[in-house]
């Protein structure tokens, strides 16, 4: 991975209840796992601009809200909703 994955406290506390209140327990899974390996991976190239380094991404049933820092190569998930 060019850039480590960092989820906060928070996002992993909304990630584990999205997980508990989900219809599709695997489906959460997944998209956690396809969402740590693309943003490991190219960061910029997925997600939304919500300004400077900050951007959101869809990648059901998920979206996460996360934040870039190039100077360290990381990428901050800071939090996790489950969509409809």
């Amino acid at each position: 991975m060019n850039y480590a994955v960092i989820w906060t406290k928070k996002a992993l506390d909304q990630l584990a209840l999205a997980w508990v209140g989900a219809n599709d327990r695997t489906a959460v899974q997944r998209a956690s796992n396809r969402i740590d390996a693309k943003l490991g991976m190219h960061p910029w190239a997925h997600g939304e601009s919500r300004g400077g380094n900050d951007r959101l991404f869809f990648d059901a049933p998920l979206a996460v809200f996360y934040r870039i820092d190039d100077s360290d190569r990381k990428v901050y998930v800071i939090s996790v909703a489950l969509t409809k």
